[in-house]
């Protein structure tokens, strides 16, 4: 995984050397995410659909986290989540903007602590390329 140096990535146009736009929000997200919480995901999946794009996250607890779901505080650990998501929330609104060359009208998030699984959603203001994506 890349160090993030603080830029955004290239928008859809200009694809980077990796691959595909999905593979590179996927990047995107799980290097925010370690930025944030300081541990990313182990598995990332980014679909995009139309104007929707949607990252499934698994594996993503900390290690207090999965300690504190242990303990029966799963409400502290997905408020937490929250937080942190809330947080992140500018970050990962920029860097799909521009990577998908699209403007997010709106992002949702959530979590699941058993089986440990998070969703961010992206809605653009239109479909992402000409349909190759």
């Amino acid at each position: 995984m890349p160090v993030d140096d603080g830029t955004l990535p290239e928008p859809i146009g200009a694809r980077t050397a990796s691959g595909s736009v999905a593979s590179a929000i996927s990047r995107a997200i799980v290097q925010l995410i370690r930025d944030y919480t300081g541990r990313g995901p182990n598995t990332v999946r980014t679909t995009i659909r139309n104007n929707v794009v949607l990252v499934i996250l698994e594996d993503a607890l900390t290690k207090g986290e999965r300690s504190l779901v242990t303990a029966g505080r799963v409400k502290t650990v997905i408020d937490l989540r929250h937080e942190f998501q809330m947080a992140m929330k500018e970050d990962a609104i920029a860097r799909v903007s521009a990577l998908t060359g699209r403007t997010v009208i709106a992002m949702m998030s959530t979590n699941h602590v058993s089986p440990d699984l998070g969703a961010e959603i992206f809605v653009l203001d239109g479909p992402v390329g000409d349909g190759s994506v």
